[in-house]
């Protein structure tokens, strides 16, 4: 158990005056246990309540042979493991439940348990907001890996494979690089596909004049990284060289910003603003970012809608994006963190107008 993450969690359960907590997320407990396990179906639960031992309830089938520094709760599949937690959580307290718990063991816990208050409680996805100097060291590595990858995958465009191709061939890049996998399923979009931000790779191949979004993240010791870049295809339109200038614009106006006490609105609006004075406002259509760290997507994102403060260790995305239905798109996508004076960015791979020959 991770005793310095424990007394964070802590820290935060009794600013949410929480009283007890059940943590399902496999990836929160392994954060704070440095045990991975997936359940499947089954269900898996650390319990928190402060001054108690922390209680890990697990099937038998995943054995966790070493001391992880907490109490083991092991049940058979023949069990009613709902039950068994139900006896250690207290009665008359609010209880906090993280975001994933599926339903057929919260509603089950909710009858057994009438007299406790149930919320949804973020408490250790925000203290997995802010990371600590190892964490950063790997998720640098990570987009150092990332960015070499990008810049393999512009070797390959004039070969000619289809968009599903070179997300097949990015996985051996990645193995070859040393990487553990892929953090989302990568993004590869040829021409007017670029006009769709989450386009799914398919069949088709580079033309000449095509913009070509590459959005893709890898995993490296635990911890994902994610960049995009655009490039073009032997020629950019005079369109397409405008569109591609004003995204860069927005990105660098948006990294410009970031800073401990700044919100994340405020780098959203540095982003949006640069593009809306464009004239191209309607055609930025998502957030400007997101948090990343052991999940591709964590709590926080880059969005008008969020007004919280940035403080030293969060990382997030940096990506705005012009999409223009049935001609072209443009993404421009970056990792930073926040440190005590401003930033650093994570990403290495060179983001000026490019064309491959």
């Amino acid at each position: 158990m991770n005793k310095e993450r424990l007394q964070k969690v802590l820290k935060e359960m009794e600013r949410q005056n929480l009283g007890q907590l059940i943590i399902s997320d496999p990836i929160s407990i392994f954060y704070l246990t440095g045990k991975r396990i997936d359940p499947g179906e089954r269900m898996l639960a650390l319990y928190l309540r402060a001054g108690e031992e922390p209680k890990l309830f697990v099937n038998e089938l995943f054995p966790v042979s070493e001391d992880p520094g907490l109490e083991r709760i092991f049940f058979k599949d023949v069990e009613d493991p709902v039950e068994l937690l139900s006896r250690h959580v207290r009665e008359g307290e609010t209880l906090g439940v993280d975001k994933n718990w599926p339903a057929r063991f919260l509603l089950r816990l909710m009858e057994l348990k009438k007299g406790c208050r149930f919320t949804v409680s973020d408490a250790v996805e925000r203290v997995r907001m802010r990371k600590d100097p190892a964490e950063i060291s790997s998720m640098r590595e990570s987009s150092r890996i990332n960015s070499q990858a990008v810049k393999k995958l512009w070797e390959l465009i004039p070969k000619g494979y289809t968009e599903k191709k070179m997300g097949r061939m990015l996985l051996e890049i990645y193995e070859d690089l040393g990487a553990d996998g892929f953090s989302f399923e990568p993004i590869i979009a040829y021409g007017e596909n670029a006009a769709d931000p989450h386009h799914v790779p398919g069949d088709f191949t580079p033309k000449e004049g095509d913009s070509i979004v590459i959005d893709i993240g890898c995993v490296k010791d635990s911890y994902c990284s994610d960049i995009t870049r655009t490039v073009f295809y032997k020629k950019a339109s005079e369109e397409a060289r405008k569109v591609y200038n004003i995204v860069l614009e927005a990105n660098r106006r948006a990294i410009e910003a970031v800073k401990p006490g700044a919100r994340f609105c405020d780098i959203d609006e540095a982003a949006r603003s640069c593009i809306e004075r464009a004239g191209y406002g309607k055609y930025f259509t998502h957030r400007t970012g997101h948090s990343i760290g052991m999940e591709v997507h964590e709590l926080g994102d880059v969005s008008v809608a969020n007004g919280e403060r940035l403080e030293p260790g969060m990382i997030f995305s940096i990506e705005p994006g012009i999409y223009l239905p049935g001609r072209l798109g443009v993404r421009i996508e970056d990792l930073v963190v926040v440190t005590d004076d401003g930033c650093e960015v994570l990403t290495t791979c060179e983001k000026d107008l490019t064309i491959i020959e």
